[in-house]
């Protein structure tokens, strides 16, 4: 049975869905990693979780409808681990370019992107930049907001860390805490090192990439209260960003 009142199009049947675009509904296409490891204690659809988490915000904030997750994409510092999928960059973007364009023909209004991932900014920029209509689009890329950025500042502990870190374990520990395994979180080898320079890996001792877990950085410095405050910016940026499209 559809329900007409729900914010995710796979709810609900085409023609309800044209009514509330021409009603003036934006349309909202998250993005986020599906099939992507991140380390021993968090699940391979981290990325994804969040991604839909937020475009519930963005519905609730704005009356717009919600596309499935593009659950693939680029991820290319992943691959050696299994379960892990990237696509090329290219393929990627032209699979964005595809499906916004579809989407800015279909509606009235602006077409939000909501994005969770790093690796996928620059792709999701270009892709962006060669739709149709990209002035009707709205790009917002989670993890680079000016509020989150500052919060996180003020919170972090870990020297260094990027992905199934401190950071992005406390977001889940406050979003999603019962897909959190914390008795298996594993900080990076490099504790004290620097930025990793490639691809992670799980074998190569060798390398200064090297992450056995495949996090990078130290998540057993997470917790709940860290996320709240976390999300709470995230949420503020996309309060800022929805602003602009009034």
């Amino acid at each position: 049975m559809t329900t007409a009142k729900s914010a995710f199009v796979s709810d609900l049947t085409w023609d309800v869905v044209r009514d509330r675009l021409v009603a003036g509904a934006p349309v909202i296409l998250p993005i986020g990693a599906g099939s992507k490891q991140h380390g021993f204690h968090l699940p391979l659809g981290t990325d994804a979780i969040q991604a839909d988490w937020f475009a519930r915000q963005v519905a609730q904030r704005s009356g717009g409808l919600i596309w499935p997750c593009v659950n693939y994409g680029f991820y290319p510092a992943f691959s050696a681990y299994h379960g892990s999928v990237s696509l090329m960059r290219e393929t990627f973007e032209a699979l964005l370019v595809d499906v916004i364009d579809t989407l800015l023909v279909q509606s009235r209004f602006a077409v939000i992107v909501v994005d969770t991932g790093i690796s996928t900014i620059a792709p999701v920029r270009a892709a962006i930049a060669n739709c149709s209509q990209a002035q009707r689009v709205l790009y917002m890329p989670i993890y680079q907001g000016k509020n989150f950025s500052d919060v996180r500042a003020t919170l972090v502990q870990q020297r260094h860390g990027s992905h199934a870190d401190e950071i992005e374990t406390s977001i889940l520990l406050a979003m999603a805490p019962d897909v959190v395994d914390m008795s298996r979180a594993q900080a990076s080898p490099q504790s004290g090192g620097r930025p990793t320079s490639g691809p992670l890996t799980p074998d190569d001792k060798s390398s200064p990439d090297y992450s056995p877990s495949g996090s990078y950085g130290d998540p057993s410095l997470a917790s709940r209260e860290k996320g709240e405050q976390l999300i709470a910016a995230m949420l503020r940026d996309i309060d800022d960003a929805l602003r602009t499209l009034s």
